[in-house]
């Protein structure tokens, strides 16, 4: 499991909610709760408000680590979030009118990020390729088995 995945699973069982009654609150299925907590796929980030609502917690507390002092640099969520899968094999979900055909159902990886763009490097039919995205393009990212 991963930071968030275990924030979201501890607070839900805290407010004595099973996953699927979690998952109807959120208008998602039960296994993508599952998936969530497992730490093999992120939530959007337009859903991290609705967690944090139904979880009676703050969003600062599901993206932030306990470990950051004071004096340590402010990072948002989303780059947070990046940072964690920074290094492992990812597969993007686009918005549709936002999609990137080289990227469509293929796996990457993920090789830096700053501010609202991730560096990925993938296996097309081009051969390798680099390519920076945009943040407000991506819809969903799912962390591929065996990373």
């Amino acid at each position: 499991m991963n930071e968030l995945g275990n924030k979201i699973a501890q607070k839900r069982k805290d407010v004595g909610m099973t996953q699927t009654e979690f998952a109807d609150q959120m208008h998602v299925t039960r296994q993508t709760v599952s998936r969530w907590e497992a730490g093999t796929v992120y939530p959007d980030i337009d859903k991290i408000a609705d967690i944090a609502s139904i979880l009676h917690v703050s969003c600062d507390y599901l993206l932030k680590d306990d470990v950051a002092g004071e004096d340590a640099p402010a990072v948002n969520g989303v780059s947070r979030l990046l940072k964690n899968i920074q290094g492992k094999t990812v597969r993007f979900s686009f918005f549709d009118e936002e999609g990137d055909l080289d990227l469509f159902n293929t796996d990457c990886r993920i090789l830096d990020f700053e501010g609202n763009w991730v560096k990925v490097e993938a296996v097309t039919k081009k051969g390798i390729i680099e390519k920076l995205i945009p943040l407000s393009s991506i819809l969903s990212v799912e962390i591929k088995e065996g990373e």
